[in-house]
């Protein structure tokens, strides 16, 4: 096929798959040869910009589907235009290995770039050139410089501001996005975050928004734009049962469950927003200022820089709203100069990047690495070897599948031990991150700011 026979294909494709307008076929084409001149015919992310609705036509389609049929039909035109398009590597996600063990969700990431600490995370989203100010400004739609030509945004409304919602190109989970504030400003959680997210599924109500505590180590690789993270799939904190109910006898419509959950977790139930974003905010403001030595918790360091942060996440269900309330602490010691409250270096072979928002809340990312090393490990279990020099760092893992197996060499025991293994050590990496190792501790926390066990 000739390249002038290529770009027709193309053209055609886009006005039936894409939406293109007949009217502007012809514009495309040009559009097309001029690339092909340039010898970027290949590139399909040049190709697919030009032959992607434009923005503005795009967030009208996008209206017109929400005013008929509502927000969550519009989110799934939206999503699936993206696939469409290029921009969201719905291949790539499928392909990752995926599987439940021990109640969490345990991916391998193959497209993630490995960032083991918050430096390097920085690094690896900063911008050279001041343009865009970073990856997630707007600015980036369409930007050539970091393969954004596709990228498309919906506008969204949060506490009468203006914010924007995009899906994640390597999305972690089915329709991962992100909700960014319009203007560059850092990350941060106070009261106003929870009527935020409250705004964003009252209008989605099929979607969940969550918030990465906005402290390095404990939070998300970009603390110097403020925004949001949800999408399509309830996560495994959102289903974790009750350990014990609480509530404040001035607001008596509000429950608050403490989790039974690795790390420290509290979700509180509501139909009403207000009474929500009130009780919230109480736990929130008390837990920032909170200090216990014989835990080990201080608010502050030496320094008197933040360490606490709360990291809040909403769904609606049929008990109306609920507003999961994660504890987070970035300390560091001579101990764990990576994180008190991170995994520990025990871990470090399977996790070692902070822990953020989603997998606090049970679903895990973990390294394209692994494929290779756990092959190894494997084959060896399998050929009843030791465990091989080039994953030596691994010992812990292999002891453990090790006494699981009791010499057992069959392979698809061998791939259900290690599954385990992955789940039992990203358990353990939650338990890392609990503030409070006991429940009860999470009760008597509570209870000193008035609130009562419910009958």
């Amino acid at each position: 096929m000739s390249d002038w026979e290529r770009i027709d294909a193309l053209v055609n494709e886009a006005v039936t798959q894409l939406g293109l307008d007949p009217r502007d076929a012809d514009w495309a084409r040009n559009q097309l040869l001029q690339i092909e001149e340039q010898g970027e015919l290949d590139n399909g992310d040049a190709v697919m910009g030009v032959l992607a609705l434009r923005p503005s036509a795009l967030q009208d389609r996008f209206c017109n589907i929400e005013a008929k049929q509502g927000g969550m039909p519009a989110q799934q035109w939206f999503y699936n235009y993206c696939v469409a398009s290029g921009y969201v590597k719905r291949a790539q996600l499928d392909a990752n290995p995926r599987f439940d063990s021990h109640g969490l969700v345990v991916t391998i990431n193959l497209a993630k770039p490995e960032f083991k600490n918050m430096k390097k995370a920085a690094a690896g989203n900063a911008v050279a050139g001041g343009y865009p100010k970073c990856t997630i400004c707007h600015e980036n739609e369409g930007f050539a410089g970091r393969g954004k030509r596709t990228l498309r945004t919906i506008p969204v409304t949060l506490g009468g501001e203006p914010w924007f919602w995009q899906f994640s190109p390597y999305g972690y989970f089915d329709q991962h996005g992100i909700c960014v504030n319009t203007e560059h400003t850092p990350m941060h959680v106070d009261r106003d975050t929870f009527g935020h997210l409250l705004d964003f599924v009252d209008r989605f109500p099929g979607y969940f928004l969550g918030c990465n505590a906005a402290l390095p180590r404990i939070g998300g690789s970009v603390l110097a734009h403020d925004h949001y993270q949800g999408g399509g799939e309830i996560l495994p904190m959102f289903k974790a049962k009750t350990w014990a109910s609480l509530r404040l006898d001035s607001h008596p419509d509000v429950a608050v469950e403490i989790l039974d959950w690795p790390g420290t977790a509290v979700r509180v139930v509501t139909r009403d927003r207000d009474e929500l974003i009130e009780v919230c905010d109480i736990i929130r403001a008390a837990w920032v200022e909170y200090g216990n030595a014989e835990q080990g918790i201080a608010s502050h360091d030496e320094q008197g820089n933040r360490q606490s942060a709360l990291s809040p996440s909403v769904i609606r269900t049929e008990r109306g709203y609920e507003m999961s309330l994660i504890f987070r602490n970035n300390a560091i010691s001579d101990d764990y100069p990576e994180g008190v409250f991170h995994a520990h270096p025990e871990f470090w072979p399977i996790k070692q990047e902070p822990i953020g928002l989603i997998e606090a809340q049970g679903l895990f990312i973990l390294p394209g690495r692994l494929i290779d090393q756990l092959g190894q490990i494997e084959n060896a279990l399998a050929q009843g070897a030791g465990l091989p020099e080039d994953v030596s760092e691994f010992h812990l893992v292999w002891d453990e599948i090790s006494a699981k197996l009791a010499g057992n060499r069959d392979r698809d025991a061998i791939k259900a031990a290690v599954r385990d293994e992955l789940g039992s050590v990203c358990y353990r990496i939650l338990e890392n991150t609990a503030v409070f190792k006991r429940k009860e501790q999470t009760q008597e926390f509570l209870q000193a700011l008035g609130f009562v066990t419910s009958v």
